[in-house]
């Protein structure tokens, strides 16, 4: 019986849930969302605050502040009330109600943009907005999540060892694409491993993270419009883009099989089940995706019917989610684009400019 005394203590590591049955494919669903701050984003956040504290730069006089879609904020919240640390998430007008909501409850606030930037999107705008906060006031500590290497080592240290353990013949491995913390640390460890497993990156159509051309995305989560610092193509084997409506269907899937799962999750298992119908067509294989976080946040968003039909339409509800149709990425054993190949790229909206984090940070804390 686990007994915690701070929330980031406790996440549940071993439950999957198997979709051969729902779906027809050898696929393994790895459960993120089980924590107190709902979401995989709580080890990064433990993770990169543990390494501030250590480093000095975090102590009880600083004002944490965070650029975040959502499932972050909540995790720095979780933390920041357990700890005394005052936080400021910024995020932007996509944000889920329900997750602004969640933040303040913690004793966070929020402050939200909602003007894009000309170039780089909501995304641009929201670290904009940042670098502001941090030359108004010294107190202020960025973690930068974006290219902060104390984001991926968290995954190398815990993820995907667990995923290894659980699954010791461990083929084909499914990770979306945010700001990669989640993707390079499985992709570091899984590469040091002395048998192969082929990594797959998910990203949601629309993103400029692999080069590929920029488009409207309005389902926070996965996919950037500024390609993050982290990113390190190498370690990656193939690269899967699921359009939105995609992934609202699998969502739907998924939820009418009683499992309500996060938008992430969504794009994830679509881009899964696309791949190995592409791919490992009637094969057998070891196969696993991570699911990062839970649907009922999304209830406003996702699961509201008048959200999803006044921006996609009427969706076709005999689709599974497989969308094996559709453009399925760069191909079975091909290297995705090592860097941007298009002008622009958005975070919700069009408009931007692909650059590379890196240019707002160096990758380590800013203060």
């Amino acid at each position: 019986m686990p007994v915690i005394s701070a929330p980031q203590e406790f996440n549940t590591e071993d439950l999957y849930v198997n979709l051969r049955e729902m779906y027809g494919y050898p696929l393994h669903l790895k459960c993120e969302g089980f924590n107190f701050a709902g979401s995989i984003k709580l080890k990064a956040a433990a993770s990169m605050i543990e390494a501030a504290e250590r480093s000095g730069e975090l102590t009880q006089e600083s004002i944490l502040v965070e650029s975040s879609s959502g499932n972050l904020g909540v995790a720095l919240s979780v933390i920041a009330a357990a700890k005394g640390y005052r936080f400021i998430c910024v995020v932007d007008s996509r944000t889920n109600l329900a997750t602004r909501k969640v933040i303040e409850s913690l004793g966070s606030e929020v402050h939200t943009i909602s003007e894009p930037s000309a170039e780089g999107g909501f995304l641009a705008a929201r670290l904009a907005y940042v670098q502001g906060l941090l030359a108004d006031d010294p107190r202020y500590v960025w973690l930068n999540q974006h290219a902060n290497p104390d984001n991926w080592r968290a995954h190398f240290r815990t993820t995907a060892p667990q995923i290894e353990k659980q699954f010791p013949d461990l083929e084909l491995l499914f990770i979306g694409a945010g700001t990669t913390g989640t993707l390079m640390g499985c992709a570091r460890y899984f590469k040091e491993q002395p048998r192969p497993v082929t990594v797959v990156a998910v990203d949601s159509a629309g993103s400029v993270t692999f080069g590929g051309p920029a488009g409207r995305r309005m389902i926070p989560g996965l996919g950037t419009g500024v390609r993050p610092a982290l990113l390190d193509t190498s370690y990656v084997d193939d690269v899967v883009h699921v359009p939105e409506a995609d992934t609202l269907r699998a969502c739907h899937t998924l939820a009418r099989g009683g499992f309500l799962f996060g938008g992430s999750t969504g794009t994830v298992v679509s881009g899964a089940l696309r791949w190995l119908a592409e791919h490992r067509p009637g094969q057998d294989v070891t196969a696993v995706a991570i699911a990062p976080d839970l649907g009922e946040r999304y209830l406003d968003t996702v699961y509201q019917s008048s959200w999803v039909r006044d921006l996609y339409g009427d969706l076709d509800e005999a689709d599974t989610g497989a969308g094996v149709g559709a453009d399925a990425g760069t191909g079975a054993g091909a290297r995705p684009h090592a860097e941007p190949d298009a002008d622009g790229g958005t975070d919700g909206t069009d408009g931007a400019d692909g650059q590379e984090l890196t240019d707002l940070s160096s990758g380590a804390l800013q203060s």
